[in-house]
């Protein structure tokens, strides 16, 4: 009898298995993940903060996870990996800045990394390589970066300009007399992100419809990876300019001036109400054979996305419409679909 019993206990732990879509499945399967003993899920708390995601206990999640891409996101995921490990995650969290390009290499071709950080959407040629390797990519809308077109605090001249005149700056004018006749007749010195950057592939489909010929032909030209080596490019002259994410900007705003695109400010309103030239949306990727087998990943996944937006205002970003949230967040219930 007493064999029975437990038989029949056990068959009541794994029917209820987490399906997903409602808080009341999360708390379920929570419970039964601990009753199960699985200890890769111990983390999943009974209650929850956010309507759609299980709640995440940082002092239960064991492992290291391995995050790479974007530069622009590189900020908000240190933010986010701080606040985990603080809230008591002891495993080792990687987040390395290489740019959107690199980090699809990493995690669509190499496989080196649990998460790729991304300032772009992923490309279907990225999608059929990480295929190749048994992965199959999910994304996860994290937030709305505004890329700031950027001067030297010295530089008087120039508040605003067009999506033309961004153009003539990026490549074609020599000086900035070339651009607009009242501006100085001193060479235009450009930094720009490098080529493996998101935040470069995003500024040549918007403002050279994707030819990136033009901007890379340019005469004083400095491309770097490293946003900070940008910023100290067009600190140090007042006929320098660069784009990069506004987070930069925000931590150098004593420094630079920042421009105004087609007369419209780079701020969260203008974001919001989609008026800014150049806002555009960040991601996270992993992929649901990661999560499970790394429960350690889907646990800081969920955990991000259901804190991001009280974070992301303070790194200088500007939170992803509702319903793009909802959607990351329900990627990642269809992605553990079935797991705990």
């Amino acid at each position: 009898m007493q064999k029975l019993l437990m038989v029949l206990l056990m068959l009541n732990v794994t029917v209820f298995g987490f399906t997903g879509g409602s808080q009341e499945s999360a708390d379920d399967s929570a419970e039964s993940s601990k009753q199960s003993g699985d200890t890769g899920y111990a983390w999943i708390l009974d209650e929850s903060e956010d309507q759609i995601l299980p709640g995440v206990n940082p002092l239960e999640v064991k492992g290291d996870i391995i995050a790479m891409g974007s530069s622009t996101v590189f900020p908000l995921s240190e933010v986010m990996a701080a606040r985990f490990q603080d809230e008591g995650y002891r495993g080792n969290i990687t987040i390395d800045s290489i740019g959107s390009g690199a980090g699809f290499e990493r995690f669509c071709v190499e496989g080196e990394s649990d998460i790729s950080n991304a300032s772009r959407p992923i490309k279907e040629k990225e999608i059929a390589a990480a295929k190749e390797i048994g992965r199959t990519p999910i994304e996860f809308r994290v937030g709305t970066d505004a890329l700031a077109v950027v001067v030297s605090k010295e530089n008087s001249f120039v508040k605003d300009a067009t999506l033309d005149e961004l153009a003539m700056i990026f490549s074609g004018a020599r000086s900035w007399s070339d651009v607009n006749p009242d501006w100085p007749d001193r060479d235009i010195l450009r930094f720009i992100p490098g080529t493996d950057s998101g935040t470069f592939d995003y500024f040549v489909e918007e403002v050279y419809d994707k030819n990136a010929e033009e901007i890379l032909g340019a005469d004083n030209l400095q491309l770097s990876e490293d946003d900070n080596i940008l910023v100290q490019g067009v600190e140090g002259s007042p006929y320098g300019v660069a784009f990069f994410g506004y987070a930069y900007y925000e931590e150098n705003m004593e420094k630079l001036n920042i421009l105004s695109i087609e007369g419209v400010e780079a701020n969260a309103a203008n974001v919001d109400n989609n008026t800014y030239p150049l806002a555009r949306p960040i991601f996270m990727y992993s992929d649901a054979d990661i999560m499970k087998n790394k429960p350690q990943v889907a646990a800081f996944i969920a955990y991000y996305l259901t804190y991001v937006n009280e974070e992301i205002g303070r790194v200088g970003y500007f939170p992803a419409a509702p319903a793009a949230l909802e959607i990351a967040k329900q990627n990642w219930i269809d992605a553990m679909e079935g797991t705990y």
